[in-house]
C-alpha cells in the first residue's frame, strides 16, 4: 500500500522558515515526479510546487516563486519543500503527492497519491 507522509508543519511568526519533508512508500521513487499543494480554509486547494523524476526541473507557483525550494532525496524516497520568509497568507495544509505520468502536471488532478496533510500556520 502506498503511503506518503508528511511532517515538518507548525507555527512560526511572519518572516520566519520550516521545512516540510514528505516520505513515500512508493516501489520505485524516482519513477514519480513529486508536487506539494496547499489548502486555506474555505479555499480550493492550489499547486505549491514540483519537481521532476531526477530532479532537474522544479516550478513554482508565482506566490511563492523565490521564497520556497522543493528538493528530493531519492536514495531515501523523500522529497522536501523549504518555506522562507513565510507570511500570514502561506497559512494552508500543505500536501505532497506523487504522479507517475511522464509530463509535469500543476493540475492535482494528474496525481497519483497524496498524503494526509501538515499543517503550516504563519502569525502576523
Amino acid at each position: 500500500q502506498v503511503q506518503l507522509v508528511e511532517s515538518g508543519g507548525g507555527e512560526v511568526q511572519a518572516g520566519g522558515s520550516l521545512r516540510l519533508s514528505c516520505a513515500a512508500s512508493l516501489r520505485t521513487f524516482s519513477n514519480y515526479a513529486m508536487g506539494w499543494f496547499r489548502q486555506a480554509p474555505g479555499k480550493e486547494r492550489d499547486f505549491v510546487a514540483v519537481i521532476s523524476r531526477l530532479g532537474k526541473r522544479t516550478y513554482y507557483a508565482d506566490a511563492v516563486k523565490g521564497r520556497f525550494t522543493i528538493s528530493r532525496d531519492n536514495a531515501k524516497n523523500t522529497v522536501y519543500l523549504q518555506l522562507n520568509s513565510l507570511k500570514p497568507e502561506d497559512t494552508a495544509v500543505y500536501y505532497c503527492a506523487a504522479d507517475s505520468n511522464y509530463a509535469i502536471a500543476f493540475n492535482d488532478e494528474n496525481y497519483d497519491y497524496w498524503g494526509q496533510g501538515t499543517q503550516v500556520t504563519v502569525s502576523s
